[in-house]
């Protein structure tokens, strides 16, 4: 058993190291991290095995370890990648913002409306079916790009499955937001769970870090590395 001199010398000894790993810890706490994409909920845009990186002071700077802002910062915006704890069990989700505090939601067959706007749809293809878990790979899908406000991004639609493509209208409280997934129809969002308050979004991804293929023993996908998340 170390005496408590002991332990002060190795203290003493290591705390340049022991800085740097306290550095790191509140960086990723508070500036940026990376997680582990374990569902299929926003594919194609992100597929399981993705490590995304994520912009923690995007929309504010926390004290590091706790929900305190230090800064407002920027406003999540439609089109946003992010994530926040579920409202249901308090996993970690990651969504696509669709809409703002004051907009109108409606979702009928499949097609958004927000404000009474219908978005843009066009059929699109897809490399995701090669990235897809072996076990659903049988199951038909459609592929669509989404235009929402000036930006576009890939959608994936499962018309065999039983899921909610009409939906509201509903309009969003001040100071919440409503989310889906890229998946529209193997997404647990705020369909299910309702509006997502801004204080518990905690930060915007950006970028995909690396990719790893379970079904094939772990490989890399080497074309995801670094690639950027719209």
């Amino acid at each position: 058993m170390w005496s408590k001199k002991r332990i002060v010398e190795e203290i003493a000894a290591n705390k340049s190291l022991l800085l740097f790993l306290g550095l790191m810890l509140c960086f990723r706490s508070a500036v940026a991290d990376w997680m582990v994409v374990p569902t299929g909920s926003m594919n194609p845009t992100i597929v399981e095995g993705d490590r995304i990186l994520v912009d923690k002071a995007a929309y504010g700077l926390r004290i590091p370890f706790t929900e305190v802002r230090l800064t407002h910062g920027a406003d999540p915006q439609r089109g946003d990648i992010v994530i926040f704890p579920s409202p249901k069990d308090g996993m970690t989700l990651v969504k696509r913002v669709i809409g703002l505090p004051g907009d109108t939601i409606t979702l009928r067959g499949e097609h958004l409306y927000i404000n009474g706007n219908p978005l843009d749809y066009a059929p699109a293809q897809s490399r995701a079916d090669e990235q897809l878990p072996r076990a659903t790979r049988g199951e038909q899908r459609e592929y669509f790009t989404e235009t929402l406000g000036e930006a576009a991004h890939p959608i994936m639609v499962l018309p065999r499955r039983n899921a909610m493509r009409s939906f509201g209208p509903v309009t969003v409280p001040e100071g919440r937001y409503f989310m889906m997934g890229d998946s529209r129809d193997n997404s647990e969002d705020s369909r299910y769970f309702g509006f997502v308050p801004r204080e518990a979004i905690v930060g915007r991804a950006f970028r995909v870090a690396y990719s790893l293929d379970a079904d094939r023993w772990y490989r890399p996908r080497t074309d995801r590395f670094f690639s950027p998340l719209n």
